[in-house]
């Protein structure tokens, strides 16, 4: 089906893509952890869904994260949001939907009061939600936090969307900028790879998934990219490359999972092909028939 050409050419270029989505989300998930990116956006989502972006809004936020079911981590003692420290990133749909009974109950653990509480939710759309999930259920406890905690991870869904698409939009200018730096050029690096397929041979393919980013970066090396030493200033507003560029930093949004699992294949597929010639066949000893 394919000729040795194309396999090699096609191993190249996804253990290069792959590679590049690999240190392209490695680079987006330490710059996420720094800024802790994942907690600011949980707190964003929960401002959002709880109407808590002030007045009793954010006190009630301010309970939530004060109970340790939701914040095992924190001091439980914060006067206000800024000062919570050590922010959730995750906080488990059960967890919260019993923080959430908590924090609206004057006398926390009353529950036979619960209805009483609800109607004493000062913000009218989330005191109409939650009295008609108390309602629904007929005041059972279980059945509430259950109710409150698909409510909860229907609006963390959409918090997840989110942030799923600001990633990916980071991670695409992460690769890009890797791509142009590295000349990781996807046009000229076909090219070179179709002239020379031997080049792949220099390639180390790993045998485990994931691959170390110090491990993707090495193999990354051994192909034909970079700058070389005539570079001019020039070559940065060549349209050919910024199209390779733009195609490596595009291909690096399949993720590297994807290319690894499609890179195994296709190594699978080269072992399988056609013995170079030269090479002794392979004799297998059978038994003698009796």
């Amino acid at each position: 089906m394919f000729n040795s050409t194309v396999l090699e050419v096609a191993i190249g270029l996804i253990f290069c893509y792959a590679s590049v989505a690999l240190i392209a989300s490695s680079t987006y998930e330490a710059i996420a952890s720094w800024l802790d990116l994942r907690s600011k956006t949980l707190l964003c989502g929960l401002t959002h869904l709880l109407n808590a972006k002030s007045g009793s809004g954010e006190a009630l936020l301010l309970n939530i994260y004060n109970d340790l079911l939701a914040h095992p981590l924190g001091t439980g003692v914060a006067l206000n949001i800024k000062d919570i420290k050590n922010k959730p990133a995750y906080i488990p749909s059960k967890n919260f939907a019993l923080a959430l009974i908590h924090s609206i109950q004057e006398v926390p653990g009353n529950f036979e009061n619960l209805s009483a509480d609800i109607d004493a939710v000062k913000d009218e759309q989330l005191r109409s939600l939650l009295r008609s999930l108390h309602q629904k259920v007929k005041g059972d406890l279980n059945r509430f936090q259950h109710e409150l905690a698909t409510w909860f991870d229907s609006g963390m869904g959409r918090v997840s969307g989110a942030y799923k698409k600001q990633s990916q939009i980071w991670c695409f200018v992460i690769a890009f900028v890797i791509a142009v730096v590295f000349n990781i050029n996807s046009v000229q690096l076909f090219k070179t790879l179709w002239l020379h397929p031997a080049l792949i041979a220099q390639l180390s393919i790993p045998t485990t998934n994931p691959m170390l980013v110090t491990d993707a970066y090495t193999q990354l090396q051994t192909l034909p990219i970079g700058w070389g030493e005539d570079f001019t200033l020039s070559m940065l507003r060549d349209p050919s490359a910024i199209v390779g560029w733009l195609v490596t930093a595009s291909a690096s949004l399949f993720g590297a999972p994807f290319w690894f699992d499609l890179l195994k294949m296709l190594v699978r597929l080269r072992g399988t092909g056609t013995k170079p010639e030269g090479e002794p066949p392979q004799h297998t000893t059978e038994p003698n028939a009796k």
